[in-house]
């Protein structure tokens, strides 16, 4: 579906089902230089799942328009303003990575809008390789090449999805390449600049930590250290994954949510 947000038309992804209001809706919010589709795998499922299911693709990113935010605040404040366009009071926030950042963002700034949150491959600061950092804004198609060579685990390289139809390290690539230019760079140089610290003590809603083994982007030391500050929150550790859990470990990464849901 299109929104025109902020006089840009927005695309959100609702998993190939109408959103029904009645329903419990789940908000999807994606990592640095990510769209809708980092959650393909997880919004067709809960959308048949009896959810109402809702990927924005970010200004900049993906199909919706506008120039790209620079801030994690500015970004939970545009998700805080999605919600209002679509009428939507509340829903639980299922972030990854730099979409952890906003959703804790969002919890903290705009509590009556949140009601639990999924925090997958996250931490309370998200520091950004120097190299990546200015790569990604001098040579884009070689930090995306870092981007997902890093973010994949060792089954990500050398075997085929579990899903029919996937290439990890193919898909990674040609998301990131739909956005626009200097997407990935102000997208990382947010998280770079962002410390969740403080909004991590202060939430006050059910939290579950999704983290990965072998993550090399979101080290699993970071994923428990989040869980640790957070007061009402439960832990789930994925095996044989990188940091893009959610396409690389999808059945894994539902069956997490589900439960907590």
């Amino acid at each position: 579906m299109n929104i025109i947000l902020n006089g840009y038309s927005t695309y959100i992804s609702t998993g190939g089902k109408v959103p029904d209001p009645n329903k419990t809706a789940l908000i999807f919010l994606p990592g640095s230089g990510q769209t809708h589709l980092t959650f393909v795998l997880q919004t067709r499922f809960f959308a048949y799942d009896d959810y109402s299911v809702y990927a924005p693709d970010f200004p900049g990113h993906g199909l919706s328009e506008g120039n790209p935010l620079e801030t994690i605040d500015e970004m939970a404040k545009w998700v805080a303003k999605l919600m209002q366009v679509i009428e939507l009071r509340s829903a639980i926030i299922i972030g990854h990575s730099q979409g952890c950042l906003v959703a804790m963002a969002l919890a903290h700034t705009y509590s009556e809008h949140v009601e639990k949150l999924v925090l997958i491959a996250g931490a309370l600061e998200i520091k950004v390789n120097d190299y990546l950092l200015d790569k990604s804004k001098t040579s884009l198609p070689q930090a995306i090449k870092m981007m997902t060579e890093w973010g994949h685990g060792k089954q990500g390289h050398f075997y085929t999805h579990p899903q029919p139809g996937h290439s990890l390290l193919g898909v990674g690539r040609e998301l990131m390449m739909a956005n626009v230019q200097n997407a990935l760079y102000l997208d990382l140089n947010a998280c770079n600049q962002f410390d969740a610290s403080e909004y991590a003590k202060q939430l006050n809603l059910p939290v579950l930590c999704i983290v990965a083994e072998n993550d090399k982007m979101t080290p699993i030391k970071l994923g428990y250290k989040l869980a640790e500050t957070i007061a009402d929150s439960s832990l789930v550790k994925i095996a044989q994954s990188g940091h893009m859990i959610p396409i690389e470990k999808p059945d894994e990464v539902n069956t997490a949510i589900k439960n907590f849901l």
